[in-house]
């Protein structure tokens, strides 16, 4: 089965071909990732109407480089996936709206495909990881602790009750005066500097629910900096330091905490994985290959370029669910917000031999 996948839900245009063999193993073909970095750098953070119109001008391009990269025609493609939700309404739009003439015309199911399902089952396509495992999803938008029990069939184990975890790396790069996107400037200053000087809070520290709360750091972080401003360039990499080791010693306490939830609910863990730009962070890799050692499992962490936005996780995504039997109407909507939870699978939304 080899399906070709769009994600346009914030500022990556991409575009892939991945094929997914019967015994539940893939392929990718081709994977072309357009990053807009360079158009929102000046306002430090993504805006959403030029994200939008950046879309617009390169999706067409993008798709037929990755066509062209997987040496396939459209004969040659069983499906069309889009990222349908969550994100950026505009982006969303494009892409799926892109992905439905493609598939009106070429005669191809359509399957919208929901962004965080598709980082939820990179670790199949990267390591045919088998279900049940434990999600550790943290990225620019979500911080979420989930079981992984099927396709469609997600438990919510914790979340974030403010500022997700990237979030909260890319605005104390820019109260730092760093420049975006954040969360690797930070991770980069952070090897230059003393973990130990800034004494900064474990937020939810000890608790028995996988919860995850950042503003309270965040806001901590920022009364160190105006402590000592103007701020030298060995005083941002000392800060930068502290703030990750706060961050990854939350990760460490939340996700013994949901990791146990997930022992006492489904037994143990096929694997702790991995996803999301924050999972690319090598600070928060080790943690996860700690914690792994220490309740008897493996990390899965999909290659960097996996874990931040990319089509083929998306491709993959529409794959395991077109294997299933499962596609979508011309009719199905965009959806700036679409928890996971919500996702189904089981029931089909509508059936692949209707197309």
């Amino acid at each position: 089965m080899i399906v070709l996948g769009i994600e346009t839900t914030c500022d990556e245009t991409a575009a892939a071909v991945v094929e997914r063999y019967q015994d539940g193993r893939g392929r990718i073909l081709s994977n072309i990732v357009l990053s807009q970095v360079n158009e929102h750098a000046a306002f430090g953070g993504v805006v959403p109407e030029i994200a939008a119109r950046a879309h617009v001008e390169a999706l067409d391009h993008i798709v037929e480089q990755a066509m062209v990269e997987a040496k396939r025609n459209y004969d040659g493609i069983d499906g069309i996936a889009a990222a349908a939700g969550p994100g950026l309404i505009g982006g969303v739009i494009v892409g799926l709206t892109t992905a439905k003439a493609i598939a009106l015309v070429k005669e191809k199911p359509l399957i919208a495909v929901n962004h965080l399902e598709a980082h939820a089952l990179t670790a199949r396509l990267t390591d045919a990881t088998p279900f049940p495992y434990c999600l550790f999803l943290a990225s620019g938008g979500h911080t979420q602790v989930l079981a992984v029990r099927g396709v469609g069939d997600y438990v919510l184990l914790g979340t974030t009750l403010d500022d997700a975890i990237g979030e909260a790396f890319d605005k104390t790069a820019k109260l730092l005066g760093l420049g975006y996107p954040g969360g690797p400037q930070v991770e980069r200053e952070a090897t230059k500097g003393d973990p130990g000087r800034f004494q900064l809070p474990r937020p939810m520290s000890g608790r028995p629910d996988a919860n995850f709360s950042l503003s309270g750091l965040k806001t901590a972080l920022r009364i160190e900096a105006e402590k000592i401003a103007p701020l030298t360039d060995q005083d941002v990499a000392d800060l930068c330091a502290s703030f990750q080791q706060a961050i990854v010693n939350v990760i460490l306490d939340r996700l013994r905490a949901g990791l146990r939830l997930f022992r006492t609910r489904y037994g143990a863990p096929a694997a702790l994985v991995a996803a999301g730009g924050v999972a690319a962070n090598q600070a928060v890799r080790k943690v996860l290959h700690r914690l792994a050692f220490e309740v008897g499992t493996v990390v899965i962490a999909p290659p960097p370029e996996l874990c931040t936005d990319n089509g083929a996780m998306i491709a993959w995504a529409g794959a395991e669910r077109l294997a299933l039997g499962l596609a979508d109407p011309l009719e199905v909507m965009p959806r700036a917000r679409w928890p996971l939870e919500e996702v189904g699978g089981a029931a089909p939304r509508a059936r692949v031999k209707s197309y």
